[in-house]
């Protein structure tokens, strides 16, 4: 692998992990404060293992989808 393959893995990588991150923090707070009874929901549910499993692979599949679109948004550079 080229070094400028491996840099731009690193650099996706590294805004992946900042979105999954966020999405932790966001799918945790929303559990701990119990937004819109969805912790109850879950609860109360038979498979809500699986509801929460699902619900924190989601925020973190779109909070690092959006992690790494914010840093190869970052990149672009004005040249004027």
């Amino acid at each position: 692998m080229l070094r400028h393959e491996r840099n731009a893995i690193t650099f996706l990588l590294r805004h992946l992990l900042v979105g999954a991150v966020g999405g932790l923090v966001f799918g945790v707070l929303v559990i701990v404060l119990d937004i819109a009874h969805l912790r109850s929901l879950a609860m109360e549910s038979n498979d809500g293992i699986l509801t929460l499993v699902l619900f924190f692979f989601g925020l973190f599949v779109t909070f690092g989808s959006l992690g790494m679109a914010a840093g190869i948004m970052g990149l672009a550079q004005d040249d004027n």
